[in-house]
């Protein structure tokens, strides 16, 4: 894909307006600088690819990801300003998922560890494999993170019990947390979350991207404001060519044919 051609660690491939993300970073998918800095790449050009309407994101081989390289951080300590450029990038990172306008499936097929865990918890929803688990470890390494993006999935008791024990939580237990939308076999894993993105990729692409803003922006709003900010939002999508193509083809019973604009 243009833009795309000398990525390392991620592959990605679109189809039938879905883009399918998978992390191709062995042995664990660890997230290093250049991992860093390809995930924003990729998340800047499939959000800005018109004919790309959903995203599912997924990991190679047994884990969706391991973590942050740990095996970086004494260079990190070492540069003079490095652990605030690392967390910036770190942040840019998880900040490129949340703010891509496209929604974005997390098929999460075996391990989600520490920012692994994050990166998942940053996309919009969540389809796990039934041995698949998150789990954020920083307690163990001496380090502190993720807690907000924690909070934002998890009851305050469990994102408690999550932060302070490390422990792993498998598919079956983020289904039954309401972490997760869907838990099934891992075999149909990707087929799940595929469904899923089809399903996104045949309504109005400019109301789905609206909808993703609005969920953004309207997280921490008083309910008076964040519903006046999306009835703005209707309105402004009631004047689209697309808009206008989903109420006649609803007239005439026939499958519209969107444009993206």
């Amino acid at each position: 894909m243009r833009g795309l051609e000398d990525i390392e660690r991620f592959r990605v491939t679109v189809d039938a307006h879905v883009a399918t993300i998978t992390i191709t970073a062995p042995p664990v998918n660890a997230q290093d600088r250049r991992f860093r800095e390809e995930c924003i790449r990729v998340f800047d050009v499939l959000g800005a690819d018109v004919d790309v309407r959903a995203i599912v994101l997924t990991g190679d081989g047994k884990a969706f990801s391991a973590g942050a390289d740990l095996s970086e951080r004494p260079g990190i300590l070492a540069e003079p300003g490095g652990y605030s450029r690392h967390n910036r990038l770190v942040r840019a990172s998880f900040d490129c998922v949340l703010e891509c306008p496209k929604p974005v499936i997390a098929a999460v097929n075996g391990a989600a560890i520490g920012a692994g865990c994050v990166l998942a918890l940053v996309c919009d929803i969540l389809v796990v494999a039934e041995e698949a688990f998150l789990s954020m470890t920083e307690v163990d390494y001496g380090l502190a993170g993720g807690v907000r993006h924690v909070l934002r999935a998890f009851s305050p008791s469990d994102a408690r019990l999550m932060i302070y024990t490390a422990k792993r939580i498998y598919g079956p237990e983020l289904l039954r947390m309401n972490a997760a939308s869907l838990c099934v076999p891992k075999a149909k894993l990707l087929e799940e979350a595929t469904a899923i993105a089809r399903t996104i990729a045949d309504k109005v692409p400019l109301a789905v991207v609206a909808a993703k803003r609005s969920f953004g922006l309207t997280e921490e709003m008083p309910l008076r404001d964040g519903y006046r900010y999306e009835q703005g939002q209707t309105a402004a999508l009631a004047e689209t060519e697309d808009t206008k193509e989903a109420l006649a083809a609803f007239r005439e019973k026939r499958k519209p044919v969107f444009k993206g604009r």
